[in-house]
């Protein structure tokens, strides 16, 4: 019974001891908060190549959408001019690698239509009316035109973000011209059959509709819709589909966001450049 009593007293001890350590160390601790500063002295076009493919630091985190810009054969000038927000790919929203495979991204929801020797389209053996697509590879599987019409989507006029975006969609300009299409033979972006008002179901706002030979791709005005999302992060969502990873940058020419996840329950990621898409 004394050494039940003893071996008692020992470990209230050493637990007291335990106790008053740890409220030393919490107490001891200085923590000094600090906040990342957003605002960068360089152009947006300079932030692209410091975080592209031949990165310093070995932060190539925008590295496809160096690619694109000079596959495309896209004027850098356009990352210089002012007054603009600068919508920014990720590398995970161009494409996603499961098994050395592309799985996900622009890449696979835009699969590349697959085409034989002279170029013609290659039919799907399981849907014969329709042509085969695979996933792409490099930006180098679509036209230069498709990707630059892109980019020129992804650049908007006008400065937005935190504190100038509302809770609810607010339709921007892009600099994209108003009218362009994507080519359905090239890729299935030309597919989406694009609209220019809302979905009357907004539980399906985030889905989209491919139908080859009815569908144009890129939204019928060259706008893009942006809201800050209620929730506790406040993202800023694009087109109720792409959420960012990272936003809020203040540049000498302008605002930027870097886009790469994906909608809460949407079955995609990547980058849509429409706002309204339904049957």
């Amino acid at each position: 019974m004394k050494k039940y009593k003893l071996y008692t007293i020992l470990v209230l001890v050493l637990a007291a001891l335990f106790i008053s350590g740890c409220y030393k160390l919490q107490k001891d601790y200085d923590y000094k908060p600090q906040e990342i500063d957003p605002h960068y002295d360089i152009t947006v076009k300079q932030f692209i190549q410091q975080k592209g493919t031949a990165a310093a630091n070995n932060d190539t985190t925008l590295k496809w959408m160096q690619k694109a810009i000079e596959y495309s054969g896209m004027d850098w000038a356009e990352y210089e001019k002012p007054g603009r927000t600068f919508i920014l790919f990720h590398n995970d929203a161009v494409r996603r690698l499961t098994s050395g495979k592309v799985t996900s991204g622009f890449f696979f929801d835009y699969q590349v239509v697959v085409k034989d020797a002279m170029g013609v389209p290659i039919k799907s053996i399981l849907v014969p009316t329709i042509d085969s697509t695979r996933p792409a590879n490099d930006w180098t599987d679509y036209s230069k035109t498709t990707v630059k019409n892109l980019l020129l989507y992804m650049i908007i006029e006008g400065e937005y973000g935190f504190d100038n975006l509302p809770l609810t969609n607010l339709a921007v300009k892009t600099i994209l011209p108003v009218g362009t299409k994507a080519d359905p033979q090239d890729s299935r972006l030309g597919w989406v059959v694009t609209k220019l008002t809302p979905n009357p179901d907004n539980s399906q706002a985030a889905l989209y509709t491919l139908a080859p030979g009815l569908g144009t791709g890129f939204d019928p005005e060259s706008k893009m819709n942006l809201r800050i999302g209620n929730t506790d992060a406040s993202p800023i969502i694009m087109n109720d589909r792409m959420f960012d990873r990272t936003a809020g940058f203040f540049f000498t020419n302008g605002r930027a966001h870097v886009f790469v996840s994906v909608a809460s329950g949407v079955p995609t990621t990547g980058i849509h450049p429409f706002r309204y898409s339904y049957p």
